[in-house]
């Protein structure tokens, strides 16, 4: 690693102040990303600001019709909160098929969803929960939020806060894991609540994106018999040393109807 500060402000506004002043400085959340970037010298901020110090970012609450999920709540936290449980059993289980232990104990659903890796889970789930990623100057939903590959709408020095979520759906995933690093070879995210559908598809596409074909043939059939009709115009889709653009096709037909089945069944799948 090159050389840097490291601090930890116990307030938000101190954290603010340093990412205002200083262009090079960058937040540090569960460092899964930022960390192995640094030791490859592919990233040398001058300062990295440790967001870990203001308790406030990591609480887990619910208002009025909302889980409101501070950014640097763990995957961990996430799968282990009893109000995500009994309100987003689906998003529950979506944190605790993350990786592994390790990374479920630092990794964080705020730096995940700045980072938009195409192979996380948590950008379909946004995308796919309607969700509104909250920052300290502004309020964007997850389709403006989310902009490409590795690419947000964050401009610099903005900070995620925290990601609120409506609690009046009901949601699914269903994820091919790789098996050695547990990303999403292919995953899908469904929810429907009195807004209709909305699926989202991460791991096969330069990001998360979603299907609108396939959410106007849920909203005419949701039926567990029209589910197995379903059709895909797909975009042009990833093709790497892990899996082809076809086979990665396949799986984002399987993986749609395994979720529209478990969220139908009243269940999430694995």
């Amino acid at each position: 690693m090159r050389e840097f500060v490291y601090s930890r402000p116990e307030t938000l506004s101190d954290i603010l102040d340093i990412l205002a002043g200083d262009s090079d400085a960058r937040p540090l959340a569960g460092g899964m990303t930022l960390l192995p970037t640094m030791k490859q010298r592919l990233a040398g901020p001058s300062e990295l600001v440790d967001l870990a110090g203001v308790p406030l970012l990591s609480e887990i609450e619910e208002d009025e019709g909302e889980l409101q999920i501070g950014a640097m709540a763990t995957h961990a936290a996430v799968a282990g909160n009893a109000l995500v449980q009994s309100r987003l059993p689906g998003l529950s289980l979506l944190a605790d098929g993350i990786g592994d232990v390790q990374v479920r104990n630092r990794g964080t659903i705020g730096g995940s969803i700045a980072n938009n890796d195409p192979a996380a889970d948590y950008p379909a789930a946004i995308l796919a929960l309607d969700a509104v990623v909250v920052t300290d100057r502004r309020e964007l939903p997850a389709d403006a939020f989310l902009t490409g590959l590795f690419e947000t709408a964050l401009e610099p020095g903005e900070l995620v806060l925290q990601v609120r979520i409506r609690t009046d759906q009901a949601f699914s995933y269903a994820k091919f894991r790789h098996p050695v690093s547990g990303y999403a070879m292919t995953g899908v995210a469904v929810a429907h609540g009195p807004r209709g559908w909305r699926v989202a598809v991460t791991g096969a596409g330069a990001g998360a994106f979603r299907m609108p074909d396939v959410e106007h043939q849920l909203l005419r059939d949701g039926s567990p018999e029209g589910i197995d009709r379903l059709t895909f115009d797909l975009p042009e889709l990833i093709s790497d040393f892990h899996a082809g653009a076809d086979y990665r096709a396949n799986l984002v037909r399987v993986m749609t109807r395994r979720a529209v089945h478990a969220l139908l069944g009243g269940q999430n799948a694995d």
